[in-house]
């Protein structure tokens, strides 16, 4: 344990709550119900005038863990399309080649993911701890970690003028660099800067209209699309996707907060760029901008996810570095879900025994481990450095669409050329050697396969 430099208090032998939830986004929410439903007392703090106040997201909802977290949640979620389209989409600055699914079976239950606004979303979730009794308590930032002479947490320190909140177990839900993680240590055994593992989003809300966006997008009734971007980044290591809602569009970019730095470029300039791309120009074209937001996303996957708990402490979501970006998926929603709900469960159990050490928490993990949470980053635990690779970024776009490219020229009287042709002729000029592709390519296939 490393030293606190904290104030010390008193053993309680009656702490303000069971539990201290820090954080009311999605993960935080799941921890709070579920420890209120195990019937413990719990304080959900968050630090915006009300849940969702203070969120960026893209979104898309992926809502199998909701089927156990919060049956019935089809009917209840404040959903704006479920999504029964899903792009991936390949940019160079001229061209374009997207890999398109759609399915009728995503448009009705169980459904697969959703399109929601953050604000909606998370007030939701909220709502449903408090009901199950946990308290709410806004516009309060937690500051930083109480303990007590063994060093053990204890609760946390607030900017509220009552003071400090004392607990059993606190569970902290505090978003991408954690504050509270870091005082308590759990960051030390991750390599490199944490800036070096983290992305910034920027997204725009655009308003159009409903029977305009189910034209263009060739949808209908609540049916959405979710359209993931590879490339037109301007060169920027990262990427952009494209979320269909009822009555508007949510746009965005996230970018690798280094070579972000190094190009000298500002993020929105990044995103009016994607906005005027030749295939995402008449997507948007006559939209009118309603909100501007950007938050700090963390994407360096299983490697540079912190220690999960420490006496009286557990993390979870972005906090925990929870956030999957494999290219062709970006989610992070449903793993704080079910990070969060296996933190409440671990808690209310923990106290339940009489033990809240790491020790006593260990269930967390365990839960963790067993679940699709930690499951999915382990597997995937090569593919954030693949995504953000020079040759993945810059290069296997123009060299795939050089090859769709010339595939699809009908270029008479000359004779159509074999795909062995056209790829060596586009690695070549794209300067992709065939040693780097083939390695990039094992790495792909032990991620993936």
């Amino acid at each position: 344990m490393p030293p606190s430099t904290t104030p010390e208090q008193p053993p309680a032998a009656d702490p303000d709550f069971d539990v201290v939830v820090v954080g009311a986004g999605p993960a935080g929410s799941a921890a709070a119900l579920e420890a209120a439903r195990a019937g413990r007392s719990v304080a959900l703090l968050e630090r915006g005038p009300y849940p969702g106040a203070k969120n960026v997201y893209g979104g898309v909802v992926y809502g199998r863990i909701l089927d156990e977290l919060i049956p019935g949640w089809q009917e209840q979620l404040p959903v704006q399309r479920w999504v029964t389209r899903r792009s991936t989409m390949l940019l160079t600055d001229t061209q374009a080649l997207t890999v398109d699914f759609r399915t009728e079976d995503w448009g009705r239950p169980p459904y697969n993911g959703a399109t929601a606004h953050r604000s909606e979303l998370d007030g939701w979730l909220a709502s449903r701890a408090v009901e199950a009794g946990a308290v709410l308590v806004p516009a309060t930032t937690a500051t930083g970690l109480l303990r007590d002479g063994a060093g053990r947490i204890t609760g946390v320190r607030t900017d509220r003028p009552d003071g400090d909140l004392t607990a059993r177990v606190v569970i902290a839900c505090d978003g991408v660099n954690s504050f509270l993680a870091k005082e308590a240590g759990l960051f030390d055994g991750v390599p490199g800067k944490q800036s070096e593992h983290t992305s910034l989003g920027v997204k725009e809300t655009l308003a159009l209209p409903r029977e305009v966006i189910e034209e263009r997008f060739g949808l209908s009734g609540r049916h959405g699309q979710d359209i993931e971007i590879l490339g037109g980044t301007r060169g920027i290591a990262g990427g952009g996707f494209l979320y269909t809602n009822l009555d508007s569009l949510s746009i965005g970019v996230v970018l690798s907060l280094p070579s972000l730095a190094a190009s000298g470029t500002r993020p929105e300039e990044v995103l009016a760029s994607l906005k005027a791309h030749p295939a995402i120009s008449p997507l948007v074209q006559g939209a009118e901008l309603k909100e501007y937001s950007a938050h700090l996303i963390p994407e360096g996957g299983y490697r540079t996810m912190p220690e999960l708990s420490a006496d009286g402490l557990l993390v979870a979501g972005d906090a925990a570095a929870m956030c999957l970006a494999a290219g062709v998926w970006l989610e992070g929603v449903n793993y704080a879900l079910g990070a969060g709900m296996y933190a409440g469960r671990a808690a209310a159990a923990a106290i339940a025994a009489g033990d809240t050490s790491r020790s006593g928490l260990a269930g967390y993990r365990r839960a963790l481990e067993d679940s699709f949470v930690l499951a999915d980053h382990r597997r995937l635990r090569r593919v954030p450095g693949l995504v953000f690779s020079e040759r993945m970024q810059n290069a296997y776009p123009g060299l795939v669409c050089d090859v769709a490219q010339g595939f699809f020229t009908v270029d008479n009287p000359r004779p159509k050329p074999g795909l062995r042709r056209l790829f060596l002729t586009a690695a070549r000029e794209r300067g992709v050697k065939l040693r780097h592709l083939l390695s990039d390519a094992l790495t792909g296939s032990r991620s993936f396969l």
